[in-house]
């Protein structure tokens, strides 16, 4: 004679288990904030939205900085202050080159002029 009982245990709780993912699946999410009816929805190109809050009407503002006029990088010269390197604090000057002084570098503590010209056509 078999028994039974130890192959329908598995088999009553791997069915439970489907059962409950199952009715846990098919509940409505429920939001932790609802959304506010009285909260006015901003237009696309508009850089300006109105909402209404517990405290009173608040009106949030935003717009695009400006971007910045491109210029030309100084020359060796100008950021070596006449000497044969650029070092860290006269790289400062120009805060792209400071930037990626590392690089300019090779690691180094200074920039001689070639390793300052090859980081200018890198970077152009």
């Amino acid at each position: 004679m078999t028994y039974r009982i130890p192959h329908l245990i598995p088999l009553i709780g791997t069915c439970l288990l489907f059962t409950g993912v199952a009715l846990a699946q098919n509940q409505p999410m429920q939001a932790a904030n609802p959304p506010q009816s009285n909260a006015a929805t901003p237009t696309i190109g508009s850089d300006s939205a109105t909402m209404n809050s517990p405290r009173g009407q608040v009106t949030i503002n935003s717009t695009m900085s400006q971007t910045p006029a491109a210029t030309l990088p100084p020359t060796f010269e100008q950021l070596s202050g006449g000497s044969k390197f650029i070092t860290r604090e006269q790289a400062d000057a120009y805060p792209p080159l400071a930037n990626e002084f590392d690089y300019a570098a090779g690691h180094s503590n200074r920039i001689s002029k070639s390793q300052y010209e090859r980081w200018l056509q890198r970077s152009n």
